[in-house]
């Protein structure tokens, strides 16, 4: 027997905005709200789903999971990123390889790549 990922789930006082957010920044769209409580997010080109629930006390400090995504142009994509409302956390180069660090608008860390996964 083998595990299949289904989903991702972020937890957030205030699941709907950042649902919206990270569809918005996808290209997917929200499939389910759940009342309120539950967002299930809709991602093109993938069988995964990112979802939101809603928690009075999320987890505090850096998440120990990370989404890490590809974009053909980096600093481009970044930019995007920034505007729609993402921070800007850091930026790495090892030997050519380059990725920034992110954060979006419930501080929820991710990395964007120049190359396509």
């Amino acid at each position: 027997m083998t595990l299949t990922l289904g989903m991702i789930t972020f937890d957030s006082a205030e699941p709907g905005p950042l649902a919206t957010w990270w569809a918005e920044q996808t290209g997917g769209r929200i499939e389910s709200d759940n009342d309120g409580w539950f967002y299930m997010v809709g991602v093109p080109g993938t069988p995964y789903k990112l979802a939101f629930q809603k928690v009075e006390d999320p987890t505090p400090g850096k998440n120990k999971v990370h989404l890490d995504f590809g974009a053909p142009d980096l600093d481009a994509e970044v930019e995007r990123l920034v505007a729609a409302g993402a921070a800007e956390y850091e930026r790495h180069d090892m030997d050519g390889f380059r990725w920034v660090t992110l954060t979006d608008p419930d501080g929820n860390r991710f990395c964007v790549t120049g190359q396509s996964h």
